[in-house]
């Protein structure tokens, strides 16, 4: 059986989408090529051992490289500390709180090499967020980035962490680039908190697994010998469609049939061992993590990383230092790249394509982009819970504005009402996912579970419309739409109204309380400068949607609230606004 064969006898679907995939999609695709994640890893630094497969690029250009040999060898070493040192078991799960560095992937593919769990963390998370996910997903070991260790103080008693193994961002830095960043990070940028826990460093735990390895004759494929593709590989927390962050648990088979999934789709561009990617999304976020680091590592290519985009100019050495082919990215790094006067005057020459998720891609910005560039920004969509990727604009063949594209092979998408009908082409409805890189629920929460998954159909909580064609566009989340009289307003309609005013930087839109209409548009503005008023913002909208979709009230900011990867977050704005209220 092939991964597209997901059709109901009783109730075959249609699938318009598959005209679109041409010569270059397959329109199915064989089971993965390997039972795990080890295996693919393993095959990929065998093929390109002496290959640069990561460099990390600090905003002052200083950088430091690994190839796929010693990435092969420090995640073997890595994953016989956490079984011989550390003894823990296959299945253990072993959380990795760092930022984009080369201490990452040696972490990741030791955990997986070892047969444990990887628990991705945000390293800016508060003390009480690391205690919950860390209390929930039961870690017995984590590496987290020195410059928040500190936080560990209140928490670690709380958890059933056995051993903390503190890693840099200048990891694997030779000694004299290694100790100016750490002189800056400690005297001058004051990052470098002391540390009072009981921990070890990364060398050390890298160089007792070494040790290990050689003293006792280990196999580092044992560890995985009795894993496949129904095996937990990660737990990667989300919020969800609602409430506390849960562990979506991915297994190895979904993280593998969605690598060979988003790789079909851009397969035709991939120059194997000649490309390189440019890492400016955390990899602790499943977007990154499927589509930088895996996909790029089996593709040969050499992934630049960078610590932190923020400011937007930390990227300025990572583009001029290197040929970046690929990126990825959300709407506001787009956005941001293009307010930079060093981006716009010399664009990356050997820029392939980039591609968005995350949050909608305004089609101002999408314009630009192409503009500036000569290249596309192919949208596409994903959730944390399909391991993420569901579609995306072919990177070949058509590509529509203001869609997320069409299925990725071995997915099938419907829209339904709120009874669970099948809506027809044009009608909003929400959509629901089937295929192999569909989670197998959030880790000891069967009733969050049972919300979602629903008949073998994972039910996103977001709203799109289908073409004729089968492609597909996001209107918004269900639970952002705004009812205004009776009329469905949509925020990502209204937002991308509103950029398409040159003077507007970055724009959120929410639904406030109203007494005459129910709810009201309220739009938060970033200005590119001071001068922009509210009734020019009005008259502009005012030629491009209908009157009950136009902002009642316009709030201009300095900044708006972001997730780590840049996604606006209009919860935030909400709850500022009900605090106000109630104030």
């Amino acid at each position: 059986m092939t991964l597209n064969d997901t059709t109901s006898p009783s109730a075959p679907l249609a699938r318009p989408w598959l005209a679109q995939y041409g010569d270059h999609i397959p329109r199915t695709l064989p089971p993965p090529a390997h039972r795990h994640l080890a295996a693919l890893i393993g095959a990929a630094c065998q093929r390109y051992r002496d290959q640069v497969a990561f460099t990390t690029c600090m905003p002052n250009g200083m950088h430091a490289s690994l190839t796929f040999a010693q990435v092969e060898s420090l995640s073997d070493q890595f994953a016989v500390y956490l079984r011989e040192v550390l003894g823990l078991p296959a299945g253990a799960r072993v959380a990795l709180q760092t930022p984009n560095c080369l201490a990452y992937p040696v972490v990741a593919f030791g955990i997986f090499k070892a047969g444990c769990v990887l628990v991705n963390t945000n390293p800016l998370y508060t003390p009480k967020e690391m205690a919950h996910q860390f209390k929930d997903s039961g870690a017995e070991a984590l590496v987290i980035v020195d410059m928040f260790a500190d936080k560990l103080d209140a928490i670690l008693a709380q958890t059933k962490i056995k051993r903390v193994i503190v890693a840099e961002v200048s990891q694997f830095f030779s000694m004299i680039p290694r100790g100016v960043i750490r002189l800056v990070q400690k005297w001058w940028n004051r990052t470098l908190p002391p540390i009072t826990v009981d921990h070890i460093r990364l060398p050390q735990a890298l160089a007792e697994g070494r040790a290990a390895l050689q003293s006792k004759g280990l196999r580092v494929a044992d560890y995985t010998r009795d894993q496949g593709p129904e095996s937990l590989a990660a737990l990667q927390y989300t919020g969800g469609t609602t409430g506390v962050a849960k562990g979506a648990m991915l297994t190895h088979g979904n993280l593998l049939a969605n690598h060979d999934q988003a790789y079909a789709m851009g397969r035709a561009l991939i120059h194997e061992g000649q490309e390189v990617v440019l890492t400016a999304l955390p990899l602790y976020h499943i977007f990154a993590f499927t589509f930088n680091l895996l996909c790029f590592f089996t593709a040969g290519a050499r992934n630049v990383l960078s610590p932190s985009p923020r400011p937007i100019g930390n990227l300025q050495r990572a583009f001029d230092n290197y040929p970046i082919t690929w990126m990825s990215g959300v709407n506001t790094l787009y956005n941001a790249l293009l307010n930079e006067e060093w981006f716009t005057a010399f664009p990356p020459k050997h820029l392939r394509a980039a591609v968005a998720g995350g949050a909608a891609l305004q089609h101002a910005v999408a314009e630009r982009w192409r503009r500036v560039t000569g290249t596309v920004i192919a949208e596409g969509y994903g959730l944390t819970e399909t391991s993420p990727v569901v579609a995306f604009n072919p990177l070949t063949g058509k590509q529509k504005p203001d869609a997320i594209g069409i299925p990725v092979p071995a997915t099938d998408v419907r829209l339904v009402d709120d009874q669970g009908r099948d809506v027809p082409p044009g009608a909003p409805g929400e959509l629901i996912v089937r295929g192999p890189q569909v989670m197998q629920g959030y880790w000891q929460r069967p009733e969050d579970t049972a919300q979602v998954l629903k008949d073998g159909w994972l039910c996103t909580g977001d709203v799109a419309v289908m073409d004729e064609e089968g492609y597909f566009r996001i209107v918004d989340r269900k639970k952002d739409m705004i009812l205004v009289s009776g009329f469905n307003v949509y925020p990502n309609e209204v937002e991308d109204a509103i950029a398409q005013l040159d003077a507007v930087l970055e724009v959120a839109v929410i639904g406030v309380p109203d007494a005459k209409t129910g709810e009201a548009v309220r739009a938060y503005i970033v200005p590119q400068a001071d001068g922009l008023t509210e009734e020019q913002v009005r008259a502009h909208c005012k030629g491009l949607l209908t009157d009950y979709k136009l902002p009642k009230a316009v709030e201009f900011r300095t900044e708006l609230p972001k997730s780590p990867i840049g996604k606006i977050l209009r919860k935030d704005l909400r709850d500022e606004y009900r605090a106000r209220q109630k104030s």
